[in-house]
């Protein structure tokens, strides 16, 4: 009976602040793209009308208000409940399962799980941040990648994870982009995926980021292919990489173990 309220706790628990810090990461994505201070009461960005507090209750607001803003009737994107439910559920699989505790189910915290929940929420934090804002902007943004990067590293070495392979995982994925980038003149991935490219390592650490940059690659490769099929692209038309490597980042987060010990059981 105890287990189950603890689990019926730290699920809601999770559920409710991924669905504010999805909520949080809408606003935040649209008010850095505008220059504008995260700081103040939410508003619609068509009348600029402040939001009500019953109006800004994540995913449920939404459907009350049948996808129109209150005042001035205009459309509410879909990308608001959908970033704010992704997050929430994201939120609830980094709480309660964990490939670096042995695939478990958290049922009890104690000091190191907590820092794994917290480290592993950050990422999923700046994931969804890079995957919409790159997608949107085809840029990113240094004030949220690089904090999140320096606290990841930090939490990692409170975890006993070795800094000579995090710092050499940071550097040398970063240089992976960076030689990319210097190649091809810009015109084949954005000086931005250089800084990603530290995020990863400073998380993954070798050889999970030689994972997670290849599924990377092979997600991209695909619906790249499948965009031109589709004739809703041109071979030469600009796709942003930031997608892509938060969707091989979000894989090897939580089966990348798995994927790597299938991998290296095929040489025994």
């Amino acid at each position: 009976m105890m287990i189950m309220v603890i689990v019926i706790y730290m699920f809601i628990s999770s559920l409710l602040l991924g669905l504010a810090v999805g909520s949080f990461l809408n606003c935040l994505v649209y008010r850095l793209h505008n220059h504008e201070t995260i700081m103040g009461r939410s508003f619609c960005p068509k009348c600029r009308h402040k939001i009500r507090w019953f109006d800004n209750i994540p995913v449920v607001s939404f459907f009350i208000l049948r996808a129109r803003c209150r005042d001035c009737h205009q459309k509410i994107s879909w990308q608001y409940p959908v970033v704010e439910l992704v997050t929430g559920l994201l939120f609830v699989a980094a709480a309660f399962y964990h490939p670096c505790l042995s695939g478990t189910y958290v049922l009890y915290f104690n000091a190191t799980n907590l820092i794994y929940v917290v480290r592993d929420w950050l990422m999923l934090f700046a994931l969804i941040f890079i995957f919409v804002y790159d997608l949107k902007y085809y840029s990113i943004e240094d004030v949220v990648i690089l904090p999140i990067a320096a606290a990841v590293l930090v939490l990692n070495l409170l975890l006993r994870f070795s800094w000579i392979n995090l710092i050499l995982s940071g550097i040398g994925s970063a240089l992976f982009f960076l030689i990319q980038y210097f190649i091809t003149r810009g015109k084949g991935i954005g000086f931005g995926d250089f800084r990603i490219g530290i995020l990863l390592g400073l998380y993954f650490g070798w050889p999970q980021i030689a994972l997670a940059i290849f599924l990377s690659y092979i997600i991209g490769s695909l619906v790249s292919l499948s965009l031109v099929l589709a004739r809703q692209k041109r071979m030469k038309s600009m796709i942003p990489l930031g997608p892509f490597l938060s969707a091989g980042a979000l894989i090897t987060i939580f089966y990348g173990q798995n994927i790597l010990n299938w991998y290296l059981s095929m040489f025994k």
